[in-house]
């Protein structure tokens, strides 16, 4: 129906899903900080009036920190894509945070597929939105290793209420699904992002090792890069913790909040929660960490997504032929 739809038209249209998709990221940030039920934005705002701990070297240092997280990104990105295409930085940059802001009101981040293989023509687009799945399984990889030895240590460290009967229950259900993936790939029916896992692991296999190499490496890059964020943002508020303990914890956090499908805009709320959760057993201040997991998604997905919608606005569908 679109494709018959006059030029005039087309254009009208195409105008208008650039303006919803901003729209809509931007009304979603506005609701979620001003209706956030676990930090009320004016209690957010005078918790840090009170701390008087932004100077302008902290917030400075901060926007570095959250720069240079996501020039490595864009960085990866590039790396990724110039398998099937060079792209220059710029434009490497222009797809990752026009894909970012799409992404926003989407369940786990699936708008940000559609946006980058929006950038290429039709013949490129099926690579692309894997290479895209390839390099969020990189960054999932790290967060994962990372994660589990967090994990580990912080059980090893600190009395935690277990219940061995949701831990059994929480095994099995794990034994059936990894059943029925496995009779799905003999089946050819189980697909990942619309895509059979046979054709997602033969697509991994024709990259490179040299450039899994380099995604795997530019992603741990950017996972230390924002831990290190967190914790500087707990020394900013004050909080004297040792910074293996810290580091313990926030990788345990980043870990059981990606385990968790979720609209990317709710992130730091399920953050947050887990975040209150497990400083609790450092004896953090619970307003102090719900204040740095709203910190952190504004310097790491807000402000990227208000550039981003400049790139959204801005959008032209590439040419048919490459």
């Amino acid at each position: 129906m679109y494709s018959n739809a006059p030029y005039k038209t087309k254009q009208f249209l195409f105008v208008l899903i650039k303006l919803s998709i901003v729209f809509g990221a931007f009304y979603f940030i506005y609701s979620k900080l001003s209706e956030n039920e676990n930090l009320q934005l004016n209690e957010f705002i005078a918790f840090l009036k009170k701390n008087d701990s932004f100077s302008l070297k902290n917030i400075s240092f901060l926007i570095l920190l959250s720069s240079f997280n996501w020039f490595f990104e864009i960085l990866k990105w590039q790396n990724l894509v110039k398998t099937i295409k060079h792209i220059s930085f710029k434009a490497a940059l222009e797809q990752s945070l026009g894909g970012h802001t799409a992404s926003l009101i989407t369940p786990n981040r699936i708008g940000d597929y559609g946006a980058k293989a929006m950038y290429f023509t039709k013949t490129l687009r099926t690579r692309i939105v894997l290479l895209n799945l390839l390099g969020n399984m990189t960054q999932m990889i790290v967060t994962t290793i990372f994660g589990l030895m967090g994990c580990i240590l912080f059980v090893s460290h600190y009395q935690i209420d277990v219940n061995y009967y949701n831990v059994v229950r929480f095994v099995v259900i794990l034994i059936i699904l990894g059943s029925l993936i496995t009779l799905g790939v003999k089946l050819k029916r189980f697909k990942i992002k619309g895509y059979s896992l046979v054709a997602v692991i033969d697509f991994i296999k024709s990259i490179t090792l040299k450039i899994h190499a380099i995604t795997l490496c530019l992603s741990s890059i950017r996972y230390l890069i924002f831990s290190f964020q967190f914790y500087y943002l707990l020394t900013v508020f004050g909080i004297d913790v040792d910074y293996t303990k810290a580091m313990v914890v926030i990788t345990s956090m980043y870990f059981l909040a990606s385990i968790i499908p979720s609209i990317s805009i709710f992130d730091v709320i399920i953050k947050g929660s887990i975040a209150v959760f497990l400083f609790g057993y450092l004896e953090v201040n619970e307003l102090t960490i719900l204040s740095i997991t709203t910190l952190m998604w504004l310097f790491n997905f807000v402000i990227p997504s208000i550039f981003g919608s400049y790139y959204v606005l801005n959008f032209k569908l590439p040419k048919p032929v490459e």
